[in-house]
């Protein structure tokens, strides 16, 4: 099958697992030939829907550890603000540290601390304590060992835990346990990553002062106060005034003091901390006024023709009155079909969103099973999709006088009996000539922000408005020019030109510019590179050891899953024995998705992994999903 005449081009390292002759056609003539409609997490088609609460009903997982993501705001950038991050203030070697405001309850703080390590024992199963702990203590490793962490920032998730309680309780034993740690809370999932802030301070002061001090802020008790240790340094005091004021100026202040009995003649002076009245009562009846203000969420299911994800978004945002993060979805569509999938906006009614139901249908869209709900949607809450494809153009291969239809009928029968190999399609990958997402992805993992800016502006050989645009740019490096010569339509790179504008074509504003894309698109390119990196794996894996499981292969343990991904939990490495008693079929095997702290064959698929990604500049581990995936898919 082929899209265009470049696609065999791009994929033609992919291999097959049978000896069938196969057929030639063409797919998406027309986008009304490619239907993709989603089916949500109780197995329904979205266009089918009516009223089921999308983001509430979800089942209750039998345990925290499901997977750890890719979150490309992790690249030591700046939080979004709808994410709740909760900084880090324990100690993972059990130090008897106490901060200056809370001295006099030492038995009761020990105390506390036993009981928060036992909460992590009781809210996490064995397997996910044990990676927490391998994270928390390579991360301190690294740190120790004065060597810098490569690529963006990696991090663990402890999975999605759905009430309330369990999560607060959570953050908070993991912050007592680890203080050089940050959790981080987005949509029930609870994201740990390494503190940079904490190792920040621990250039300035010691362990034990920076222990305290997030103790300190963490506890955010009214009129309480903070003390470094005393020193005479005074450009060293003035660093400290400085870190502290830039990182937590909105939330307390500091002054200096003379030590009590100081020696006149060489005065120790001491800094105080405390939180700034004003400040910290505002925010504490912000926080009782947002339990009280209901965030409205609405649901919809979003019908659209030949149109880009992020080109619809963004109408519908100007429409609505809101930005394109204020959508969120399950995943992203192609552009040239017609495709159906469930969204959540925030901020705006059910009322609202069909007053604007005429206007949409000029850019050919359409929203329906509109209602109201309790939460968003977050990337892959969704069961698969339903594709209907027309193939045109049909005929046979070179040299095969077989009946073309019952070529087609053998092709059918094939799929059904034998399967077929699971590679990521070319829509994952972009259909631009001279760059495809997975370089973008690239550049970003390796933090080559430029250079992703860069990419993604590169013009394709074709005389329109958008590439004289990106050609400009390149040349130029003129944002606010090239602004004004991009069509309205392309919402991407017009948000990215108008950051360019406001920060510049440096490093840092080349990140700043990237934050104005959403986060499932910052991921998406990541995403790609990983996508690339696993069809090759697949290739090199059939065309080494052919439908064999040999040794080192890794294999999914439950054969009858419906799941396309696994974590490492369901994972098994094939030993000798097994090999010899061919105990696996090839379906059962799996490769891994490049991620943090993930396991790989150990075999020679495993070696190209490591050759490969260090081909790349990167190492075997970094942060994604820490999964695998199926080699192939049986009917």
């Amino acid at each position: 099958m082929e899209e265009d005449t470049d696609f065999r081009i791009r994929f033609s390292s992919l291999c097959f697992i049978t000896d069938h002759v196969g057929f030639h056609g063409t797919i998406k003539s027309s986008p009304s030939d490619f239907v993709v409609t989603e089916i949500d997490e109780q197995g329904q088609l979205v266009n089918k829907a009516t009223n089921e609460l999308i983001g509430k009903v979800l089942p209750e997982p039998n345990n925290f550890a499901k997977k750890t993501k890719v979150d490309f705001q992790s690249l030591s950038f700046k939080e979004e603000s709808n994410q709740e991050v909760s900084t880090v203030t324990g100690c993972s070697d059990n130090q008897n540290h106490q901060s200056g405001s809370e001295k006099e309850d030492n038995d009761g703080t020990s105390k506390g601390k036993e009981e928060q390590v036992d909460v992590l024992g009781n809210l996490l199963d064995e397997k996910t304590n044990e990676l927490l702990n391998h994270f928390a203590c390579d991360i301190k490793e690294k740190w120790n060992s004065k060597t810098e962490l490569i690529g963006s920032s990696p991090e663990f998730s402890l999975g999605r835990i759905l009430d309330k309680n369990q999560r607060a309780i959570l953050h908070s034993a993991v912050r007592q346990k680890f203080p050089f740690l940050i959790t981080v809370g987005k949509n029930s999932e609870i994201v740990v990553k390494p503190n940079l802030e904490y190792k920040e301070l621990c250039h300035l002061v010691s362990e034990e002062e920076a222990f305290d001090f997030f103790k300190y802020l963490d506890a955010k008790k009214e009129n309480s106060k903070f003390t470094f240790k005393p020193d005479t340094n005074k450009d060293h005091r003035k660093a400290v005034h400085h870190f502290v004021n830039k990182k937590f100026g909105n939330l307390v202040e500091t002054k200096s003091f003379p030590e009590l009995n100081y020696d006149a003649g060489n005065p120790n002076v001491v800094i105080t901390v405390r939180f700034r009245e004003k400040t910290h009562k505002h925010r504490k009846r912000s926080l009782f006024e947002c339990r009280d203000q209901k965030v409205i969420y609405t649901a919809f299911t979003l019908r659209k023709e030949n149109l880009e994800m992020f080109e619809a978004l963004g109408f519908l945002a100007i429409k609505l009155g809101v930005i394109p993060s204020d959508f969120s979805y399950a995943g992203l569509k192609d552009k040239k079909a017609i495709t159906y999938q469930a969204m959540v906006v925030r901020k705006v009614t059910p009322e609202r969103l069909k007053n604007i139901e005429k206007e949409i249908e000029k850019k050919r869209m359409n929203v329906f099973n509109i209602r109201s709900v309790d939460d968003s949607l977050r990337l892959g809450q969704l069961k698969g999709n339903h594709f209907d494809i027309i193939i045109r153009n049909l005929r046979n291969q070179i040299n095969d006088s077989a009946n073309l239809r019952e070529r087609i009928l053998e092709a059918i029968e094939n799929v059904k009996n034998k399967g077929f190999v699971n590679y990521y399609g070319p829509q994952r990958f972009g259909m631009g000539r001279k760059v495809h997402t997975d370089q973008i992805g690239l550049a970003l993992l390796k933090s080559e922000m430029v250079e992703a800016v860069k990419l993604f502006l590169t013009p394709e050989d074709l005389d329109d408005p958008v590439n004289k645009a990106k050609k400009y740019f390149l040349q130029t490096e003129d944002a606010k020019g090239t602004l004004s010569m991009m069509p309205e339509f392309k919402v991407r790179e017009r948000a990215l030109l108008e950051s360019l504008h406001r920060f510049g074509m440096t490093e840092e504003g080349c990140i700043q510019a990237w934050f104005s894309f959403p986060h499932s698109m910052r991921i998406f390119y990541v995403h790609a590179y990983s996508s690339k990196i696993w069809n090759e794996a697949v290739s090199y894996r059939l065309a080494t050891y052919g439908s064999r499981v040999v040794e080192g292969d890794l294999v999914c343990l439950d054969e009858d899953v419906d799941d396309e991904h696994f974590p490492n939990s369901r994972v098994h490495l094939v030993t000798e024995e097994e090999e010899s008693a061919n105990t696996y079929a090839i379906h059962r095997v799996v490769l891994p998705v490049l991620g943090y702290n993930i396991q790989y064959p150990r075999n020679k698929v495993g070696q190209w992994y490591q050759e490969v990604l260090s081909k790349d500049g990167l190492q075997t581990s970094f942060p994604s999903n820490n999964w695998s995936k199926k080699i192939q898919l049986l009917q």
